[in-house]
Parts: structure tokens; sequence; C-alpha cells
């Protein structure tokens, strides 16, 4: 459990939630507060938890997760008018990377933040297992997509984001995000419901999934998911967990922060 003084201590000492107009992606700023400011006042900025009602949406294929993550978001921010199909014939590729779900966003306009601790699609991850076949030829096309993204109005930092900065970004009731996890660290409780095929034999190597974030709550330090391979809607996950699955090698740790201030229907609880 991590302690509300704790969180609140993060967010004197380490940033406030500063966001440039028009952009999401003002992320540290120095505080200037004080260090004698006091905790009880400090419990005004953020609420102790905050969850957004994300609609569940299950992957078709065992490819297709980040295009179910996206087409949760769109729906949550009040765009309904897709499909995981809809979006599979606009990728035009089943070996999705999160550039490629960026490209997904742009297309619908939403406002967002790509971020990621490798610009490009990574060699050294050919070793493994599940990026071996594809990995060769998707190094050109991912490339090319990073390069353009710039001129296609796509926001990329290259810089690592913590557990303690997405749950104040949760908290601030402002973003979702998509991350990149390695599936193999997630929870067998959920592993036991995928439809994944040979992921519950062991829990080494790396296979690519990605989640919904939509919730956090500090008493528990917890953060409410939505997992397209999961039977059951609403899932937890504690803050180390999330971690492990986001800085697992092959995950680039990459996360789109997707904003919700301009959502035509923002459905917060």
């Amino acid at each position: 459990m991590w302690p509300l003084y704790l969180l609140l201590n993060k967010i004197l000492n380490i940033q406030d939630l500063v966001v440039e107009e028009g952009k999401p992606d003002g992320l540290v700023q120095p505080s200037s507060s004080s260090s004698s400011r006091k905790c009880e006042d400090t419990a005004a900025v953020l609420p102790c938890s905050h969850f957004v009602q994300v609609p569940h949406i299950k992957q078709l294929h065992s490819w297709d997760c980040g295009l179910a993550c996206v087409l949760m978001a769109l729906n949550t921010i009040g765009i309904n008018n897709c499909s995981i199909q809809g979006l599979a014939d606009l990728c035009c590729t089943s070996s999705i990377w999160t550039v490629d779900l960026a490209y997904l966003l742009q297309k619908y306009s939403v406002s967002f933040s790509f971020y990621t601790v490798t610009l490009g699609a990574n060699p050294n991850y050919s070793v493994e297992t599940f990026y071996k076949e594809q990995l060769p030829a998707d190094l050109v096309r991912v490339d090319m997509l990073f390069q353009k993204a710039r001129g296609e109005g796509i926001n990329i930092q290259c810089r690592s984001i913590n557990e303690t900065e997405i749950s104040l970004f949760i908290l601030s009731g402002k973003y979702i995000a998509i991350a990149l996890v390695n599936q193999y660290k997630l929870s067998h409780s959920w592993l036991e419901n995928a439809i994944l095929p040979g992921l519950n034999g062991g829990n080494s190597g790396y296979a690519g999934h990605y989640i919904v974030i939509c919730g956090y709550d500090t008493g528990t330090d917890e953060f409410e998911i939505r997992d397209p391979a999961a039977s059951r809607k609403h899932e937890r996950m504690s803050s180390r967990c999330l971690e492990e699955a986001r800085k697992s090698f092959g995950t680039d740790e990459d996360l789109l922060l997707i904003s919700l201030e301009n959502a035509t229907s923002e459905r917060a609880r």
C-alpha cells in the first residue's frame, strides 16, 4: 500500500501537472510549492482516486489488442463510428506497433502524446521469439513512420514515464493511457481468462500486449485497466506489477497518453 502522504510528498517535491495549451505533453515542471506547505492543503490538488468509465472491448485475434485499446479510447471520448476491423483496414498490417496506434489516433484528431525510450524499431529485439519472425520486415516501415511523425503532427517524446507520473496524470482526470506491456508479467488470474494462445504455459520471455490505463487508487496503489484479452471488464493491478510489465525488455516503455479535455462525452465516475 502506498500511503497518501507519500503521494502528496511526490506531488510537492517532484512536479505539478502543467499542460501546455493544445498539447498534452507538458509533464515535468519544477514545483513552486515550498516544502513547508501542509499536506492537507495539497490534498485539494488531486483526489485520492479517479476512474474513467472506459468500455471494455475484447480483441478479435491474437494481434489486434492495440486496435481494441484504440477503439476503447475512441469510444470513451465519444467517437463511435469505427470498429476493430475498420482500424485494421487503416493500418494495412497485422504487425501492429505503437507508432501505428499513434497514427490511428491522429487520423481521428485525438489529442495525445507518445512516450518511448527508442525512436524507431529496435534491432536488438530480434533475439526475442515474439519479434524474430516479423522484425526484419518491419524495421524500414516502422522507422519511416517515426521519421514522418513530426510532419504529421504526432508528438513523440523520447523519455521514460514512471508509474508515479502516470498516477498523477490519471488523478488529474484529464487523461487515460494505452501502454505496451509484457503479457507474461501480468497476473496469472488474467492469463487464465486470456484469449491469446500459448500464454498460460509459463512466465518467462516476452509477449507484447496493449492495455488501457483508466484509473488509479492512492490507498491501494493500484491502477484500473482494461485488458482486451481478458474476459472480466474491470481489472486492477499494483503499481509494482505495472512497472514490471511496462519496463520489460521489448516494450521500449511505450505509452500513449490520451487527453480527455476535448472529449465530446467524457464519462468519469
